[in-house]
């Protein structure tokens, strides 16, 4: 019941609650998460108003979406777990119209919802938080920051010592890059239904953290509209945004010259390192890329994905983010390029790309020009070493 009314009222925390499993759990003190799974304490949950329910389960998704339990690393478990909970909590205020009753139970008060220096908490990120609060052990008889704190954060680490009674321990960090994935998608999603629900523009509604992970998320760096543009060597439609509209010479953005017809972008295959020597931030900065120049492209780019390391993987066709998102990044071996041109002339040619673009930190072994078989090829480097030079195709460079 809780869900449903979360769905109807604040539909944005609903549909994120639709991802989750509920389990109850004699160990657990009052609630708790792992990332995938809401714990409850019996006697706590026995203990709650619908109201105070709806505030507990909108504070532990959140917990989930900002990603808390893979964000810790050696910070103090307690420090880190305030810091969550300011953020959290101050997120949900803002998002009940500044009702202090949304975020109060009636055992524990107000929840802490303002950073040390007196600010809401969803002005800052849990980092910015934690470095604010002093540090808990060093007797300086600090006072914590008002409101109360109360979910119990046990489970994150998921330890043996920690087992739930359904014999569950907690998640496989083995997984961690899925599980970011797969949080991230959900963020989207929700975002999207959301806007489509109240009409407005793409990502334009929301809580305000939810918008700044979306930027952080779907920002690139490169500009793939002008990228594209000077890269393929054909005209997009029956008109070419070269030379631009003259009747827009004063404005920042660059228009085609007949803006009425809709361009598209088509075939192009993306191919991201996926090898030993690619960090996981490379990763999710390549993926961040291709949602770049989707959305450049309002969603008229399609293409296809490949990762490459010991060996090429099949090319996975998408035409929208969602359908970028939901390909699994594989890798972790070696590398070498001509395996990604090899696989081209062996499995692709009644279906050439109109473009290669190969995304990758350029630390192995290049083919020659030949091997392209005339495709156009663009190096994207995610380093600026400029001892990387590849021997054919054009470079462009980001920065992790």
């Amino acid at each position: 019941m809780s869900r449903m009314r979360i769905l109807c009222n604040n539909g944005f925390y609903g549909l994120l609650l639709m991802h989750m499993i509920y389990s109850i759990d004699e160990n657990c003190e009052t609630a708790a998460t792992d990332g995938r799974r809401i714990f409850f304490g019996p006697k706590f949950l026995e203990e709650l108003n619908d109201t105070e329910l709806d505030f507990v389960m909108m504070h532990e998704i959140l917990h989930v979406v900002l990603q808390h339990c893979l964000r810790q690393g050696d910070r103090d478990n307690e420090q880190f777990n305030i810091a969550c909970d300011i953020v959290v909590n101050s997120n949900i205020l803002l998002s009940e119209n500044n009702n202090l009753r949304a975020i109060t139970l009636r055992k524990y008060g107000i929840s802490m919802h303002l950073a040390p220096d007196g600010k809401e908490g969803y002005e800052y990120t849990t980092e910015q938080v934690y470095e604010m609060l002093p540090p808990s052990k060093n007797g300086t008889g600090h006072k914590p920051p008002l409101g109360a704190s109360w979910d119990d954060h046990s489970r994150w680490k998921g330890s043996e010592d920690n087992e739930s009674a359904n014999g569950y321990s907690g998640p496989n960090y083995e997984d961690t890059e899925y599980m970011k994935h797969e949080i991230e998608k959900w963020l989207i999603d929700a975002m999207e239904a959301i806007s489509i629900r109240d009409s407005t523009k793409s990502f334009g509604g929301g809580p305000v953290f939810a918008q700044r992970l979306l930027k952080e998320i779907k920002k690139g760096q490169i500009d793939w509209r002008e990228i594209l543009n000077n890269f393929v060597q054909e005209e997009i439609t029956d008109y070419s945004f070269t030379p631009p509209d003259r009747r827009f010479d004063d404005n920042p953005f660059f228009l085609p010259d007949f803006n009425e017809k809709e361009e598209t972008i088509g075939n192009v295959w993306f191919v991201v390192d996926t090898s030993g020597s690619i960090s996981d931030e490379a990763i999710k900065a390549a993926y961040s890329e291709i949602c770049s120049a989707i959305n450049q492209f309002d969603g008229k780019l399609s293409g296809m994905l490949s990762f490459t390391e010991s060996y090429v993987t099949e090319p996975v066709p998408f035409s929208s983010v969602n359908e970028l998102l939901d390909i699994k990044p594989i890798g972790g071996g070696g590398n070498d390029f001509s395996d990604i041109f090899r696989y081209m002339k062996n499995h692709m040619t009644g279906n050439l790309p109109s473009q290669v673009i190969i995304i990758t930190d350029g630390y192995d072994t290049f083919p020659n020009e030949k091997a392209a078989m005339g495709i156009p090829v663009l190096w994207l480097i995610n380093n600026d070493d400029e001892s990387v030079k590849p021997p054919f195709g054009k470079v462009a460079r980001i920065v992790v």
